[in-house]
């Protein structure tokens, strides 16, 4: 099987699990394992759909860095449950999902499957940065636009959808970014940047909305070359875009800081941080099967097994 590596836009993945299934499904002492189950039943699928052989579960070590806060007081200040000084802040995660995250990582671990994050950084920026080096085809899961950036059909990076369901799973190439927001995919964080995305907090600017900011990139190719045909005279942007990105100067200096994804981290190897796919065998398995029991888990674990095993 040739090499390909998948990344989880892992909190995407969980919250879609939590919310696509009952709360009801609990184990003996009452705690919800809707998401547990519906996340790893997930990746039993994804990966043999797609045959991933290398696997790696990017996390939220920071899923709102305060340096991204800094430059932009507003981003996703609607998420924040509780603010916490020198520390990050605690997001607004149903108590039913909450409890349910140390078993999510604890069955990952069994699994013997990749959980990697970064200080001060979001997963958005694991992810990046893997796509970005990782010097083999890449799909990159998850239900968040913000991630259309990284696609790159020239390095085999495209992005599997999950905004529709699991069901409508959609992959995500340069021509369908193309085909439905007319800018290509190294445009999409300067189309967002333009047009503002409330789901991050990002207010965009004034008067400039999606085809406004698709037919500008288009002519002008990027934010930066835009800014600069804005206070060049001769360049025959219109007065009234002027205006606007004029009054949008405070924002326009540090979104890209924000919105763009790092490409850059120093991130253990796929090697190092075990992505490689591979059958659960030893302590892990037996482990593994018995929390199947006692945490109510149902096929779920054994679909993840059996997907597992074919990475022989």
């Amino acid at each position: 099987m040739p090499h390909r590596l998948m990344l989880l836009d892992t909190a995407s993945l969980y919250f879609r699990a939590f919310y696509g299934l009952p709360d009801t499904i609990r184990r003996a002492d009452g705690t919800p394992v809707n998401a547990v189950r519906g996340l790893l039943d997930m990746i039993a699928r994804l990966t043999t759909d797609f045959e991933a052989t290398h696997l790696v579960a990017c996390w939220d070590d920071d899923w709102r860095p305060q340096w991204r806060v800094d430059l932009i007081p507003s981003y996703k200040s609607h998420r924040v449950a509780r603010e916490v000084a020198g520390a990050p802040d605690v997001e607004a995660v149903p108590d039913a999902l909450e409890a349910q995250i140390p078993m999510i990582r604890r069955v990952l671990e069994l699994a013997g499957i990749a959980v990697v994050g970064a200080a001060e950084h979001e997963a958005d920026d694991v992810v990046g940065t893997y796509a970005t080096n990782a010097g083999l085809p890449v799909d990159v899961v998850t239900g968040d636009r913000d991630l259309f950036q990284v696609i790159d059909d020239d390095r085999q990076v495209r992005v599997i959808y999950t905004a529709r369901g699991m069901k409508n799973l959609e992959v995500v190439t340069d021509a369908v970014v193309v085909g439905k927001y007319r800018v290509l995919p190294e445009q999409y964080a300067d189309y967002a940047i333009l047009r503002g995305d409330t789901s991050d907090g990002l207010p965009g600017v004034g008067g400039i909305g999606e085809k406004t900011a698709a037919s500008l990139l288009g002519e002008y190719g990027t934010l930066e070359m835009l800014l600069e045909a804005a206070t060049d005279t001769e360049s025959g942007l219109s007065a009234s875009v002027r205006a606007k990105l004029a009054a949008a100067t405070d924002y326009l200096k540090v979104a890209p800081t924000v919105v763009n994804v790092a490409r850059d981290l120093g991130l253990p190897t796929l090697e190092e941080a075990g992505a490689q796919l591979r059958p659960v065998a030893g302590d892990s398995r037996a482990d593994l099967e018995r929390l199947a029991t006692e945490w109510n888990l149902g096929g779920s674990v054994r679909r993840l097994l059996e997907a597992l095993d074919k990475r022989q």
